[in-house]
Protein backbone atom coordinates (compact mmCIF):
# COMPACT_ATOMS: atom_id res chain seq x y z
CA UNK A 1 0.00 0.00 0.00
CA UNK A 2 1.32 2.95 -0.88
CA UNK A 3 1.89 6.43 1.30
CA UNK A 4 -0.85 8.34 0.41
CA UNK A 5 -3.52 5.38 0.33
CA UNK A 6 -2.56 5.21 4.07
CA UNK A 7 -3.01 8.84 4.57
CA UNK A 8 -6.73 8.34 2.60
CA UNK A 9 -7.68 5.35 5.14
CA UNK A 10 -6.63 7.68 8.58
CA UNK A 11 -8.53 10.61 7.97
CA UNK A 12 -10.85 11.37 10.29
CA UNK A 13 -9.19 9.02 12.76
CA UNK A 14 -8.56 11.93 14.87
CA UNK A 15 -11.78 13.81 14.92
CA UNK A 16 -13.16 10.20 16.42
CA UNK A 17 -10.59 10.15 18.93
CA UNK A 18 -11.28 14.13 20.02
CA UNK A 19 -15.22 12.99 20.76
CA UNK A 20 -14.09 9.70 22.26
CA UNK A 21 -11.63 11.51 24.92
CA UNK A 22 -13.48 14.98 25.60
CA UNK A 23 -16.61 13.55 27.68
CA UNK A 24 -14.29 11.36 29.65
CA UNK A 25 -11.73 13.96 30.59
CA UNK A 26 -14.42 16.53 31.16
CA UNK A 27 -16.16 13.32 33.51
CA UNK A 28 -12.74 13.24 35.59
CA UNK A 29 -12.43 17.30 35.39
CA UNK A 30 -16.16 17.88 37.26
CA UNK A 31 -15.08 15.05 39.49
CA UNK A 32 -11.56 16.38 40.44
CA UNK A 33 -13.99 19.51 41.51
CA UNK A 34 -16.81 17.48 44.06
CA UNK A 35 -13.71 16.11 45.80
CA UNK A 36 -12.07 19.10 46.13
CA UNK A 37 -15.77 20.76 47.10
CA UNK A 38 -15.83 17.68 50.13
CA UNK A 39 -12.24 18.79 51.20
CA UNK A 40 -12.70 21.85 51.09
CA UNK A 41 -15.91 21.28 53.35
CA UNK A 42 -14.33 19.38 55.76
CA UNK A 43 -11.87 22.03 56.48
CA UNK A 44 -14.88 24.10 56.71
CA UNK A 45 -16.22 22.03 59.48
CA UNK A 46 -13.19 21.42 61.67
CA UNK A 47 -12.40 25.30 61.59
CA UNK A 48 -16.17 25.97 63.03
CA UNK A 49 -15.63 23.41 65.51
CA UNK A 50 -12.03 24.54 66.31
CA UNK A 51 -13.83 28.28 66.70
CA UNK A 52 -16.63 27.03 68.39
CA UNK A 53 -14.65 25.21 71.67
CA UNK A 54 -12.58 28.62 71.70
CA UNK A 55 -14.95 30.84 72.14
CA UNK A 56 -16.81 28.00 74.41
CA UNK A 57 -13.95 28.10 76.80
CA UNK A 58 -13.91 31.67 77.40
CA UNK A 59 -16.95 31.43 78.68
CA UNK A 60 -18.16 31.54 82.78
CA UNK A 61 -20.42 28.73 82.75
CA UNK A 62 -21.85 26.27 80.98
CA UNK A 63 -25.07 27.44 79.77
CA UNK A 64 -23.08 30.50 77.64
CA UNK A 65 -20.34 28.05 76.77
CA UNK A 66 -23.20 26.49 74.74
CA UNK A 67 -24.69 30.07 73.01
CA UNK A 68 -21.10 30.93 72.54
CA UNK A 69 -20.04 27.65 70.63
CA UNK A 70 -23.29 27.43 68.80
CA UNK A 71 -22.65 31.36 67.81
CA UNK A 72 -19.31 31.14 66.70
CA UNK A 73 -20.03 28.00 64.76
CA UNK A 74 -22.84 29.69 62.73
CA UNK A 75 -20.98 32.95 62.15
CA UNK A 76 -18.65 30.88 59.74
CA UNK A 77 -20.89 28.71 58.02
CA UNK A 78 -20.08 28.83 54.31
CA UNK A 79 -23.24 28.80 52.13
CA UNK A 80 -22.81 25.78 50.41
CA UNK A 81 -23.46 23.85 53.47
CA UNK A 82 -26.32 23.39 55.96
CA UNK A 83 -25.08 22.30 59.80
CA UNK A 84 -26.36 21.20 62.87
CA UNK A 85 -25.91 23.59 65.58
CA UNK A 86 -22.74 22.89 67.46
CA UNK A 87 -22.86 20.50 70.05
CA UNK A 88 -20.78 21.14 73.48
CA UNK A 89 -19.19 17.75 75.68
CA UNK A 90 -17.18 17.53 78.55
CA UNK A 91 -17.31 18.83 82.16
CA UNK A 92 -17.57 22.27 82.74
CA UNK A 93 -15.41 22.73 85.35
CA UNK A 94 -11.23 24.36 85.75
CA UNK A 95 -9.26 22.03 84.37
CA UNK A 96 -11.88 19.56 81.71
CA UNK A 97 -11.68 19.33 78.47
CA UNK A 98 -14.31 20.61 75.92
CA UNK A 99 -15.41 19.23 72.94
CA UNK A 100 -17.32 20.83 70.23
CA UNK A 101 -19.04 18.42 67.44
CA UNK A 102 -20.10 20.18 64.35
CA UNK A 103 -21.74 18.26 61.49
CA UNK A 104 -22.76 19.63 58.23
CA UNK A 105 -24.17 18.72 54.96
CA UNK A 106 -22.83 19.56 51.37
CA UNK A 107 -25.12 19.47 48.44
CA UNK A 108 -23.92 17.97 45.26
CA UNK A 109 -27.28 19.34 43.39
CA UNK A 110 -25.28 22.65 43.44
CA UNK A 111 -22.37 21.61 41.44
CA UNK A 112 -25.56 20.86 38.57
CA UNK A 113 -22.82 20.72 35.74
CA UNK A 114 -21.79 17.37 36.88
CA UNK A 115 -24.87 16.06 37.78
CA UNK A 116 -23.99 14.04 41.27
CA UNK A 117 -27.86 13.20 42.97
CA UNK A 118 -27.83 13.25 46.78
CA UNK A 119 -25.60 14.73 49.62
CA UNK A 120 -22.53 14.20 51.58
CA UNK A 121 -22.13 14.56 55.15
CA UNK A 122 -18.95 16.15 56.64
CA UNK A 123 -17.93 16.34 60.22
CA UNK A 124 -15.56 18.29 62.50
CA UNK A 125 -14.60 18.34 66.13
CA UNK A 126 -12.22 20.06 68.41
CA UNK A 127 -10.88 20.07 71.76
CA UNK A 128 -9.76 22.42 74.52
CA UNK A 129 -9.25 22.48 77.98
CA UNK A 130 -10.97 25.15 80.38
CA UNK A 131 -8.00 26.92 82.34
CA UNK A 132 -7.26 25.25 85.42
CA UNK A 133 -7.12 28.97 87.24
CA UNK A 134 -10.59 30.01 85.95
CA UNK A 135 -13.60 30.93 87.81
CA UNK A 136 -16.42 28.83 86.65
CA UNK A 137 -20.68 28.71 87.51
CA UNK A 138 -21.68 31.19 89.53
CA UNK A 139 -20.66 32.64 92.72
CA UNK A 140 -18.99 35.96 93.28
Amino acid sequence: MSSKAEHERDRGSMAVEIVVLVPVLLGMLFLIVAFGRYVAAEGDTEAMARDAVRAATLERDRDSAVDAARAAAAATVPSTMTCQPAELRGAFAQGAMLTVDVSCTISWAELGFIGLPGTARVEGSSSAPLDQYRRTGGGP
